[in-house]
């Protein structure tokens, strides 16, 4: 099969390359990777056992399963957040924990549907989890226009929560997920931070978590929630994919389209 692998730091160490397909481990699915979300800097996370794949996000469908395991089949439309501590999903075939893969929106594509796990989970648990945000409450939502923040005000409305600007008085929870600035100048009673860790302020690393991903995909088939997608480039154009996710101005997710 083709992946992207990533043989030493930076984009000029990224090349696609002809590898076996991964043989399944005990609880795994085979997955036929038809888009695979990028992030801005993931390219830095697996620096300590490179060659690695890059991706943690992908929409697919299930191509075989190993014996014993009864989450998912074989046909099966899927989607995800897999683990940051093993390869990746930018390659035309992923070995990933079948506990892990949820049923894709149905009424949106693979590349739309690539584009939610990573940022929507964060939003959840950033907003839920570790927020605890009710009904009623009020919510500062740093970068509420980027990619997990864009999410945030969609759930956070659909919550019921009153969205509030900063200056616009002390907020019951705010949301961080820009850093920097704007984390030193908000005010909340509970401070969460998906961006840098601050004084004050919960920061969390988000988590895979395919409960919370079929809450997601319910929410997407709804219409509540919208993912937004910059751009989409094929896997052999991996290197021009990574370039866009360090450029500014960018409005949504980055997407491997790997095989639609």
């Amino acid at each position: 099969m083709r992946a992207v692998r990533l043989h030493q730091p930076a984009i000029d160490g990224l090349s696609v390359d002809e590898i076996d397909v991964p043989s399944l481990a005990p609880g795994e699915a085979l997955v036929r990777v038809h888009a695979a979300a990028l992030t801005r800097d993931e390219l830095d996370w697996p620096l300590d056992r490179l060659p690695a794949i890059p991706s943690y996000e992908l929409a697919g469908v299930v191509e075989a399963v190993a014996p014993g395991v009864a989450d998912v089949a074989p046909g099966a439309a899927v989607f995800a957040l897999t683990p940051f501590d093993r390869d990746g999903n930018a390659a035309e075939y992923s070995a990933v924990p079948a506990g892990l893969l949820a049923s894709k929106p149905k009424n949106v594509s693979h590349v739309e549907s690539a584009a939610v796990p990573l940022a929507a989970l964060s939003a959840w648990q950033g907003l839920f989890d570790h927020g605890r945000l009710e009904a009623g409450e009020r919510v500062l939502i740093t970068g509420a226009a980027g990619g997990v923040g864009h999410f945030a005000v969609q759930l956070a409305r659909h919550r019921g929560a009153e969205i509030v600007a900063p200056g616009e008085g002390r907020a019951d929870l705010v949301f961080d997920t820009a850093g920097g600035e704007l984390l030193s100048a908000a005010q909340g009673e509970r401070v969460v931070s998906v961006a840098e860790e601050a004084d004050g302020a919960t920061y969390f690393v988000v988590a895979p978590n395919r409960a919370q991903l079929i809450e997601l995909a319910a929410l997407v088939d709804g219409g509540v929630l919208k993912p937004m997608i910059d751009s989409t480039f094929p896997l052999a154009e991996a290197r021009a994919a990574f370039e866009r996710t360090m450029q500014r101005g960018k409005h949504g997710k980055v997407v491997l389209s790997v095989t639609d």
